[in-house]
């Protein structure tokens, strides 16, 4: 992540009794998801008595704590601190992972595939070449299960939510709604519209981390057939590089 050329302003509010939410203002995207997410890296490495958890998301940050142990007058004073340090230290340099994920595209794999098609006035082998197209950048880690949420492809239109979502979507589903995508590590109910389906493992229960990626690290979708399927099955996703 390269630090905002400069400081990019925030704001915190409380949120609840035990958790403070730092929000990033600016009109730079980039420059809000990059202060949020050092942030957090900075607070998760310094330390402090009762905070224990910073979690970021695209442009803003929550940061739990123990009320019994410190307070938010003080747990904000940490996180201005934090803001200071990072505007003279600027962002940790860290080299993005790139991970390849084999799909397959269509059918029963990606039943919403279609759809998507129809309402983007595009062919499916247009969608399914502006799906593979770029790397995704992982924005965050959502649910379930640390799911990796990006910018989505270059569609002409957001995708919409599906009106009748599924009461289960298989792992390894390749998802689109509005400007995002995803991947579904875990089993779980979703709305979203499904366009393929990877067949290797994101989620690893009996490792730590669950995942392999982390905010930061690249994804690239590349399309395989469904008589590959099967070759893939059961390998873990791994990074290229």
């Amino acid at each position: 992540m390269a630090a905002p050329s400069t400081p990019t302003p925030v704001e915190v509010f409380e949120s609840g009794d035990a958790a403070l939410r730092v929000v990033a203002s600016s009109p730079d995207r980039e420059a809000n998801w990059t202060t949020v997410h050092t942030l957090a890296a900075w607070l998760e490495d310094a330390g402090a008595d009762g905070v224990h958890g910073a979690v970021p998301t695209y442009d803003s940050l929550l940061v739990e704590f123990d009320p019994g142990v410190t307070s938010a007058r003080q747990v904000r004073a940490f996180v201005l601190l934090g803001l200071r340090q990072l505007d003279f230290i600027g962002a940790p340099s860290r080299a993005p992972r790139e991970f390849d994920v084999p799909v397959v595209y269509g059918g029963e794999y990606g039943p919403d595939l279609e759809r998507v098609a129809d309402h983007e006035q595009l062919s499916v082998e247009e969608i399914i070449g502006l799906h593979t197209a770029k790397a995704y950048v992982i924005r965050c880690l959502g649910a379930p299960a640390g799911s990796p949420m990006m910018d989505g492809p270059d569609f002409p239109l957001p995708v919409p939510r599906l009106k009748d979502p599924r009461l289960s979507v298989p792992a390894g589903a390749v998802a689109v709604a509005g400007r995002q995508a995803v991947i579904a590590p875990a089993t779980a109910p979703g709305g979203w519209c499904v366009i393929g389906q990877t067949p290797l493992a994101v989620l690893d229960v009996t490792s730590e981390p669950l995942v392999p990626y982390v905010p930061g690290d690249l994804l690239r979708f590349r399309q395989i057939q469904p008589n590959e399927f099967a070759d893939y099955a059961g390998r873990k996703l791994e990074a290229a590089r």
